[in-house]
């Protein structure tokens, strides 16, 4: 049986484009319904994160997307297009009812597979995957003819032949910060506007950029708490004092970013220990205080520096 490669699952702070520039809907958001057919046809046994045993009735042709949900978690549910998820999975020949190839699964969540990369070898299965949530093993039929032909032997299947994916999720991420507003009394500070989505907007006040570091807590979650040595996955706008488009956005490059918290620039680092998964914490850094930024970011010499950081999760 071939393996999956597993992919580069983040986004390192040195990839963040320079590009111009909601709450969580996880209780309101039902698991996949049922197809009775596939339920009827797979079984899969063995712990979420590990290989699993899978049963599958062959043939088994499917005509249409089918979804079942063989363990159901209770972790964070996939509600965004773009969420970033980590997955396990076992893709399964419906024709044959062997297992065509496997990802590699174990403990370290950095072996594992960004769903959003699977997307163009299997589309359709983010969107089958809709409201899963973290901790399941669902299994997803899709036929053949929706299944690229260029993409089918890389899957270990022939031309036109459908597929079984036996997805783990392992590890779901926010899509958007998701605590409660805070109540900030400082003057002089951005304020911070949010998409439907939770991607944040900056504008800025009339007077000049402080003269020193200044934090705000915008939103605070209920998460688990970063430490410095916390791998943590976030989401960031960084722009410089005044200016109308940012140096810096994960939100633009169409996935977060992930750093430990010590390696980051000073600031940011100070700034975001301490914070909670699910925060939304706003940064400005004077002028005479972003040398680290210009290496790490390539933000603009000589000017404030202004950053909105959601905290998604953390890797560890």
């Amino acid at each position: 049986m071939r393996r999956l490669p597993a992919f580069v699952a983040v986004t390192a702070l040195a990839g963040f484009g320079l590009v111009g520039c909601s709450a969580s809907a996880g209780t309101s958001c039902p698991s996949p319904t049922a197809d009775p057919a596939l339920s009827a046809a797979i079984s899969a046994t063995g712990d979420v994160g590990t290989a699993p045993t899978v049963n599958l009735r062959s043939p088994y042709l499917p005509t249409q997307t089918a979804v079942d949900t063989l363990v159901q978690g209770d972790g964070e549910k996939l509600t965004e297009d773009g969420q970033l998820a980590l997955v396990n999975v076992t893709v399964m020949n419906p024709v044959t009812g062997e297992t065509a190839i496997a990802t590699q699964y174990g403990s370290d969540l950095t072996k594992t597979t960004s769903l959003t990369a699977l997307e163009p070898d299997v589309p359709g299965l983010t969107a089958a995957l809709k409201c899963a949530a973290e901790g399941s093993r669902v299994a997803v039929a899709i036929p053949g003819d929706q299944i690229p032909a260029d993409k089918a032997r890389g899957l270990g299947l022939a031309e036109g032949s459908p597929g079984v994916f036996v997805v783990d999720l392992r590890k779901v991420f926010l899509p958007a910060a998701d605590g409660p507003e805070q109540f900030n009394a400082g003057t002089g500070m951005p304020s911070v506007v949010r998409a439907p989505n939770g991607q944040p907007g900056i504008s800025f006040p009339q007077n000049d950029a402080p003269s020193d570091v200044r934090t705000e807590t915008l939103k605070k979650g209920d998460g688990a708490v970063l430490t410095a040595d916390s791998s943590a996955m976030i989401h960031l706008v960084g722009v410089a004092w005044g200016a109308k488009t940012t140096f810096a956005s994960t939100w633009q490059n169409g996935a977060p970013g992930q750093a430990t918290v010590s390696k980051l620039p000073p600031a940011l680092a100070s700034a975001l220990e301490g914070q909670t998964v699910g925060s939304q914490v706003l940064l400005v850094v004077p002028a005479d205080q972003t040398s680290a930024d210009q290496q790490a970011l390539k933000a603009p010499a000589d000017k404030a520096l202004v950053y909105v950081v959601d905290i998604l999760g953390t890797l560890n």
